[in-house]
């Protein structure tokens, strides 16, 4: 059974785990309605994508 000769350090446990991180989303704010939304999906109030009407939305 692998065992640690040494304790490991804050620092060096830290470093291993620079790069895991929370990574905030890219919200846009919708040029039309100005709604905040996902880049590259639907804008659930209009229905629109890429400047045409995929759906119609629910009142």
């Amino acid at each position: 059974m692998a065992v640690p000769k040494r304790k490991t350090s804050k620092s060096r446990r830290n470093k291993r785990r620079s790069h895991i991180k929370f990574m905030s989303k890219n919200i846009i704010e919708d040029k039309k309605s100005g709604e905040y939304r996902l880049p590259h999906h639907v804008d659930l109030k209009t229905g629109f994508y890429k400047g045409r009407q995929i759906f119609k939305p629910k009142d």
